[in-house]
C-alpha cells in the first residue's frame, strides 16, 4: 500500500522527488513502528498509535517542525486509503502535533557543526583534547555529564562502540564514527599522557591539572568554539546531543534505535522496550550519521 501510495504522489499529484522521498522515509519509520507496537497490518494502526509515535519523536527531541511534517505525512497516508477504500478509517484525523516549546535546544545544521568542529587549534595540547571532546560529544549524542564520566576502559574502540553510564547508571553501547574515533585514539596516545597525573586514574579527559573536567568548564569551551565559528545560535552541550538525534531520524535513521543511543527508558508507554543488537546499532550510526 505505501508503494502505490508513493505512485499516487508522483504521478497523479505531481510532486518532486524531493517531496516523493520525504513522504517515503517519514512513512517508513511510521510503519516500523507500528511493526514494533504489533501493529502489522497499516489498516489496523488506531489513533493511540499514531499518538504513541508523536509522543515518541517529541521524546527523542526531534523539532516540532519536524513532527508536524511526519504527522502531515502520516495523515496524507491514511486519507488516501480511506478514498480509495483500502481502509475503513482515519486513525490520524485527530491526532495533533505537539506545540513549539520553551527553551527547546538549538539544533545546528550539518555545515555548522563541520564549522564547531574546526575550531580548536590542533597544534596545542588542550586543542587536541578539546576537538576530540567536540567530536565525541556529536558522535555519540551523550550528555555532558556522561561525557566527563568516560573512563578508558569504557572506549572499545577495537569494537568501535563506547560504552557510556547513563542516568540510574543504566550502561548502553553507542557506535562511535571514524572520524571521531580517529580523533581520540590521537588525543589518547599524544596529550592525555602529559596531562596525567598520579591521581587522574582511568578518566578519560583530563584539565591541565590532571583532574576530570567539570560540565562547567565544558561548557565554557563549546561557548567559546561556538562564538569563534560564528555560529548565531544559543550552543550547549545538549545542543549537540540534539543535533546528533535530529540529524539521524532526519536522515532515515530507525526512531528505536536513536532512542538507544540516547539512553531513553522507552520509546513509548505503549511498548515493550526490548535491546537492540549491537551490529544494528553500528549499521544504522553508519549509515545514517553524518560523520558516521
Amino acid at each position: 500500500m505505501l508503494e502505490q501510495f508513493i505512485t499516487h504522489l508522483s504521478v497523479e499529484r505531481g510532486l518532486s522527488g524531493n517531496t516523493v522521498d520525504a513522504y517515503r522515509r517519514d512513512l517508513t519509520r511510521y510503519l516500523r513502528f507500528l511493526g514494533e507496537a504489533g501493529v502489522w497490518d497499516v489498516r489496523q494502526a488506531r489513533e493511540a498509535d499514531v499518538s504513541a509515535l508523536v509522543r515518541a519523536l517529541d521524546g527523542v527531541g526531534l523539532e516540532p517542525a519536524s513532527i508536524a511534517r511526519g504527522l502531515s505525512a502520516v495523515k496524507t497516508f491514511h486519507r488516501f486509503l480511506a478514498s480509495e477504500g483500502l481502509a475503513a478509517g482515519d486513525p490520524a484525523e485527530r491526532v495533533i502535533p505537539p506545540r513549539m516549546r520553551r527553551g527547546l535546544p538549538a539544533v545546528l545544521n550539518i555545515f555548522e557543526v563541520e564549522r564547531l568542529l574546526e575550531q580548536p587549534d590542533l597544534t596545542t595540547p588542550l586543542g587536541v583534547r578539546d576537538r576530540a571532546m567536540l567530536e565525541t560529544l556529536y558522535a555519540l549524542g551523550v550528555r555532558v555529564s556522561e561525557l566527563t564520566a568516560l573512563r578508558t576502559p569504557d572506549l572499545l574502540l577495537d569494537a568501535e562502540v563506547v560504552r557510556v553510564v547513563g542516568k540510574g547508571d543504566k550502561e548502553r553501547v553507542v557506535p562511535v564514527g571514524a572520524e571521531a574515533m580517529e580523533h581520540v585514539i590521537y588525543y589518547l596516545r599524544n596529550v592525555r599522557p602529559q596531562l596525567a597525573k598520579s591521581h587522574s586514574g582511568d578518566v578519560v579527559f583530563l584539565n591541565w591539572r590532571g583532574r576530570r573536567l567539570t560540565r562547567m568548564a565544558v561548557w565554557k569551551m563549546l561557548k567559546g568554539y561556538a562564538r569563534k565559528a560564528e555560529i548565531q545560535k544559543d550552543v550547549s552541550p545538549h545542543t549537540l546531543r540534539h543535533s546528533f538525534a535530529t540529524h539521524l531520524l532526519e536522515g532515515g535513521a530507525d526512531l528505536r534505535a536513536v532512542q538507544e543511543m540516547l539512553g531513553h527508558a522507552d520509546i513509548s508507554t505503549t511498548q515493550i522496550y526490548t535491546h537492540l543488537d549491537r551490529e544494528y546499532l553500528k549499521e544504522v550510526h553508519r549509515t545514517f550519521h553524518p560523520r558516521g
